[in-house]
Order: C-alpha cells, then sequence, then structure tokens
C-alpha cells in the first residue's frame, strides 16, 4: 500500500463538491490555510489542518513538506482536439496578415487540410505524438484531459483516432476522456449533401458505443459546418447509443445552439462566444457546463466569451485550452488562466474552480476527481509558491512544482 501526507501546506485549495459550481459560488473554493492531506494507495483518505496529523503515525507514510507552497486539485482540460497529424502553422501567418478562420476553410485550409494530413498518419506516429504532447500537459499540472476525434470524417480515420486515445489512456499518467466528433466539419465532396454526412457519423455511433471507443459525442454545430436540426439529429442519435453529450456552440455565429445543448441536457456546451442572453439564461438554469476557450479568440483575433456575464446570471464555467492544429495551438493552463485573469474579468477563484470541479463536470467526473476530499481520487498539484495569487501574477509561466496522480508522485 502506498501511503502518503502532504503537510503544512500554505494555502489548501479542496474546491468540495461533487456537482458544478453556478455562478457566486464559483468563489467557494474551500481554502485551508496551513493544511493538510492524507492519501492512501489512489485515494484521499481525510483532509484539514496540521490537527488531523494526531490521528495518524507519520512514520508509516512518505511525508511531503509543502510549506511556503499551495496545493490544489490536478488541473483538468475538458476540451481538446488532443490526437491529429500535420500542421498548419502557416495559415496562422495567413490570419495575421488579415485572412478570416473561415475563408481559410472556404478555400481548403482550416479543418480539410488536418483531415488531409490526420489521415496519412500513422497508428505508431498517433501514440509517439499523444505521448509528447500529455508528457507537457502533465507538467503544466493537467492530470485528466478531454481529447476529441474529428480529423478523419471517415470511418477508419475516426476509429484510429479514438483507438489512439484508449492506448494511451491505458500507458500514460494522464487520464483522456474520449470523445467521438465525427462531425466536425464538412469536406468539399459533401457541400449541399450534409444530411448524407450526418447518416454516416451516425451509422458510426453503435460500433463506438460497443467497443467503448468513446464516453462522449460532438457535434460542429456552426453557419456553414451544420444546422440545429442536423446537430439535434446527430446529438438525438448518439444519446440513444449511450453516449454522453457535448456540442461546439455558438463560436462564431449566433445559431441557438446553447438552447439546443440545454434542451438535450448536453454535458457541456463549448465555445459560446455568441451565446445570446437567452442562451445564457436556459445554461444558468440546468446542469449543462459552459466551457470557456480564451486560449481560442485569444489566437483568432476574436472578442472573448462574456464570462463574467455569465458568471454573474448564474452559470457553471469550465476553462479549457481548446488544444487544436489551427485555430488554437495551444496547450498552455498558464495561458488559458492568464487570460481568464486579465481579459475575462474572472478571479483567481472562480478560475481554479473552472479548471477543476467544473472541469471535472464538463467531462462527467465530477463524482471522482476535481476537488480534494474524502473518497476523491488523489489527484493533486503542489505549486513552487505560497499563495494561488501567483498563477495569474506570474502572467503565462508554469508554476506547478510537484503532480500527485492517484497517489503517485508523477512530476516533481
Amino acid at each position: 500500500m502506498s501511503k502518503l501526507i502532504i503537510k503544512n501546506v500554505s494555502e489548501l485549495v479542496t474546491c468540495r463538491g461533487r456537482a458544478p459550481k453556478h455562478g457566486k459560488d464559483m468563489s467557494d473554493i474551500g481554502l485551508i490555510k496551513n493544511g493538510c492531506l492524507v492519501i492512501e494507495n489512489d485515494t484521499i483518505i481525510d483532509v484539514g489542518t496540521k490537527e488531523i496529523l494526531k490521528n495518524y503515525n507519520e512514520e508509516e507514510y512518505q511525508v511531503i513538506d509543502a510549506e511556503n507552497k499551495a496545493v490544489l486539485p490536478g488541473f483538468i482540460d475538458s476540451h481538446t482536439h488532443l490526437i491529429f497529424g500535420g500542421y498548419r502553422a502557416e495559415e496562422f501567418s495567413w490570419r495575421l496578415k488579415g485572412d478570416t478562420y473561415m475563408s481559410i476553410m472556404e478555400r481548403g485550409g482550416g479543418i480539410t487540410s488536418t483531415v488531409r494530413s490526420t489521415r496519412n498518419t500513422s497508428d505508431e506516429e498517433f501514440i509517439s505524438l499523444g505521448i509528447k504532447r500529455l508528457d507537457k500537459i502533465l507538467d503544466m499540472g493537467v492530470t485528466t484531459v478531454e481529447g476529441k476525434s474529428g480529423y478523419g470524417l471517415e470511418k477508419e480515420t475516426e476509429i484510429r483516432q479514438l483507438k489512439a486515445m484508449k492506448e494511451l489512456n491505458e500507458m500514460h499518467p494522464v487520464d483522456i476522456v474520449p470523445t467521438f466528433l465525427g462531425p466536425h466539419s464538412v469536406l468539399p465532396e459533401y457541400k449541399g449533401k450534409e444530411d448524407e454526412f450526418i447518416n454516416l457519423m451516425i451509422d458510426l455511433l453503435p460500433e463506438i458505443a460497443k467497443e467503448n471507443l468513446a464516453e462522449f459525442a460532438d457535434i460542429f454545430c456552426e453557419k456553414n459546418v451544420f444546422t440545429i436540426d442536423q446537430s439535434r439529429r446527430f446529438l438525438t442519435a448518439a444519446k440513444d447509443a449511450g453516449l454522453k453529450l457535448k456540442i461546439h456552440a455558438d463560436e462564431m455565429y449566433r445559431l441557438g445552439g446553447t438552447e439546443l445543448a440545454v434542451e438535450l441536457g448536453c454535458t457541456s456546451a463549448d465555445h459560446l462566444l455568441q451565446a445570446s442572453d437567452e442562451g445564457i439564461k436556459q445554461l444558468s438554469e440546468s446542469n449543462t457546463v459552459a466551457t470557456i476557450l480564451p486560449a481560442t479568440a485569444f489566437c483568432l483575433k476574436e472578442e472573448y466569451a462574456r464570462a463574467r456575464y455569465m458568471i454573474d446570471k448564474g452559470c457553471a464555467l469550465s476553462l479549457a485550452t481548446d488544444f487544436n492544429p489551427g485555430s488554437c495551438f495551444t496547450n498552455s493552463i498558464p495561458l488559458v488562466i492568464a487570460l481568464a485573469a486579465l481579459h475575462m474579468k474572472m478571479t483567481i477563484e472562480e478560475i481554479i474552480t473552472a479548471l477543476t470541479i467544473n472541469a471535472a463536470a464538463a467531462v462527467g467526473r465530477s463524482d471522482r476527481i476535481g476537488s480534494i476530499e474524502k473518497g476523491k481520487k488523489a489527484d493533486i498539484i503542489i505549486l513552487e509558491y505560497p499563495s494561488i495569487h501567483f498563477l495569474p501574477y506570474h502572467a503565462g509561466v508554469n508554476i506547478v512544482e510537484t503532480v500527485i496522480k492517484n497517489g503517485k508522485i508523477v512530476r516533481g
């Protein structure tokens, strides 16, 4: 049995809870001064001040003295496109010169370009690239990551992406939550035949569910991509197949994807740059988590989602990187924290909630991870500084010193 005590914690952030925190409750991070926690095997068995140590014989435990250090739940990146082939650095430069993301897509770039590269990427390359990417996010304190397919847009490559994530999940400390995003874009040959393409993606759902290749299904509900009705049809079929639901909603145009997410009971609605007041109201009254992706808006030079308004109206927000090869080629949690604090008017307490318990809810795992409390998995990070306020203050810099996954020290 592995046994671990972390004591003398300057600031111990617990984020207690097993459901997403809404509105003002996002500021409640359950901070304990001079905190302590006890871990046995992969589970937290006690949390509190130093007084709890009288119940344990420290000689039986590995002890970490976290004096002048802050301790938090492991970060959860709840929206990424983890496995893909090829890069689109030139397109980034085109955008800097004034080309829009949609105009690049219309002339064969964008997702279509990555589809070509991904189809030509071997399974071995998927694994090699995946390990490198997972190593980098683990260094930044990410202990669970959501990963989407969506760069095959046909059966073989979509299945290969999902199988690669399943293999990586078994071999790497970071847990991967797999999402089937078959309806990610419309290839030129399916322009005007989007319903036919949706049917092809629906036909894949039984096999994906049977083989346990995905926990979620997702769709890019967007102008010139998939309509509200097409999105409803695909997601309903996915739900019938036993998958939980996510949706790329109201990113570039206000279509009503936010409202559709609530209607269908999606676990999360993601992007939301153009979400309507009514959509936000409905989100606030639902269990659907609003997943905000500030690094994407930053890279596209778009206005940020209205995070402050959403929180004030009572929504449950999570933050994620949207790591992908096109619109947001970054998996930097420190960048996301800086953007949320400096440009989205979020407090550090709200940011931490959005990267822990609410992010756990956005991947359907808030009963197991996302907080430091008895019975939860011991996914924990230790900062090199004494306070959470160093996270936005040391802007854009990784200050995670130690990462503990399932009770084992995997970094630091």
